[in-house]
Parts: structure tokens; C-alpha cells; sequence
């Protein structure tokens, strides 16, 4: 199993920054895929960026630049800077790993941080 922890959303103003983190614990070397994800109420989950050994690290098209995942394998931990932000980036931030043991795929969320842009 994996355990995931996020931190680091809260109020920012438009045209801000915040860092999100996302600490990884447990089976890491089981882990195939990592990711950001985010939801609004009333909304499936849209994929941020993503990160594979294989395929490397691809952003959403309305990230634009934006944001920047990096990842520290020492500490176990990625990151989400997000620089630009705008009031459409509001909303609840997830940090999703993706492990395959043999033929089976399991997917690990943590609890979401909250990110709110607003003046």
C-alpha cells in the first residue's frame, strides 16, 4: 500500500503562487504512475499533470506554462508549483499514485488540499 499526504493549498490572490507537496509513503517502489489531480463540487476529477518513467512528465492544456510538477526521490515527495493563478484554478487539489504488482493496477489518493484563488 501507499500512503499519500498533501499540504500546502489556502487563499492566494489572482496572479499568485502556491507550492503544493505531496508526501509518499509505503510501497513506493511499486509505483507506476504519479500525478495531480483536482476537483470542483459537482465535477469529475481533471487530470493536472502527470508523471511516468516511461512517458515523463505531461501537463493539461490549460496549464499553459503555469505550473511546474517536480518531484524529490530522496524525500519521497512531488511537487506542484503553480505560478499565475487565476480564480478557475480554485479547487480541491489530489495527489494520486498509481502502483502495478504483477498484472494488478491500484490507485492511492490522498485527502486533497484546498486551493482558493480569490481577491
Amino acid at each position: 500500500q501507499v500512503q499519500i499526504a498533501e499540504s500546502g493549498g489556502g487563499l492566494v490572490q489572482p496572479g499568485g503562487s502556491l507550492r503544493l507537496s505531496c508526501a509518499l509513503s509505503g510501497d513506493i517502489a511499486s509505483i507506476y504512475h504519479m500525478g495531480w489531480y483536482r476537483q470542483t463540487p459537482g465535477k469529475e476529477p481533471e487530470r493536472v499533470a502527470t508523471i511516468t518513467d516511461k512517458n515523463g512528465v505531461r501537463y493539461a492544456n490549460f496549464v499553459k506554462g503555469r505550473f511546474t510538477f517536480s518531484r524529490d526521490d530522496l524525500q519521497n515527495t512531488l511537487y506542484l508549483h503553480m505560478n499565475s493563478l487565476n480564480p478557475e484554478d480554485t479547487a480541491t487539489y489530489y495527489c494520486k499514485a498509481q502502483t502495478i504488482v504483477g498484472r494488478a493496477a491500484t490507485n492511492y489518493w490522498g485527502q486533497g488540499t484546498n486551493v482558493t484563488v480569490s481577491s
